[in-house]
């Protein structure tokens, strides 16, 4: 729900149950709206509007709240009203749900599918704006050890060197590794690049004795396995 007031509206103006602080207090912070949450973390708005007024302004601005996780601060001092103050209020709580969200996952997740894989992946991934390959270094359990971002950048077989990887898997005492990598035009489909270098990973995997589990392809808000598609 976004709070629509007027500009020239100013939140002592809004009725003491009905400011975000106190719905907070009273109702638990999963009641508020992102509009709100951003209102409480920006503190004041400015001498032409209200904080929620500017908290509105900041949701318009990145057009969906995943934008805020890949945000800048030179992009949130763009927003107007929002100084760098402001700016390293909301980054800094922006990065803190980051990291508590990778805890959480980084518990020794197992994966069972490539639907599993996609879940853990998709939440840091989806919105990227260039190519990222990550690799996750899984144990005997298929729990997972490690994640590490091998490169950013066009896929190519040039770039992927298995050598890269399978050292940080002997590394890590690896059992298998599951390759992913995003599109960021949002379609997951596979390029002739993504299945080239899936089949060299796989052979490779297959002289290490550490094995290729899958490649997934992330795109926007969905994925492919190329596994389950056949490539492998």
């Amino acid at each position: 729900m976004t709070v629509n007031l007027p500009p020239s509206l100013m939140i002592r103006d809004v009725h003491l149950a009905d400011r975000p602080r106190e719905r907070l207090i009273r109702q638990g912070a999963e009641s508020l709206s992102n509009q709100e949450l951003i209102a409480i973390l920006l503190r004041t708005g400015t001498k032409q509007e209200s904080v929620l007024h500017l908290a509105n302004r900041v949701i318009t601005f990145f057009e969906q709240i995943q934008e805020l996780k890949n945000a800048t601060i030179e992009e949130m001092m763009s927003v107007k009203g929002i100084g760098e103050a402001k700016a390293v209020q909301l980054l800094a709580a922006v990065e803190l749900g980051r990291r508590l969200s990778q805890q959480q996952t980084d518990n020794k997740f197992t994966i069972r599918s490539p639907k599993d894989a996609a879940t853990y992946l998709m939440p840091d991934m989806t919105s990227l704006k260039q190519e990222h390959f990550v690799t996750l270094f899984l144990n005997v359990k298929n729990q997972i050890l490690h994640k590490q971002t091998i490169f950013i950048g066009s896929l190519n077989a040039s770039i992927v060197h298995p050598r890269e990887i399978f050292r940080e898997a002997v590394k890590r005492s690896a059992a298998s590794i599951i390759c992913a990598h995003n599109h960021p035009s949002g379609n997951p489909a596979p390029s002739p690049e993504d299945i080239d270098v899936t089949k060299r990973l796989l052979e490779a995997g297959q002289l290490m004795g550490i094995e290729l589990l899958d490649h997934v392809i992330i795109g926007d808000h969905q994925f492919i396995s190329l596994k389950e598609k056949g490539y492998m």
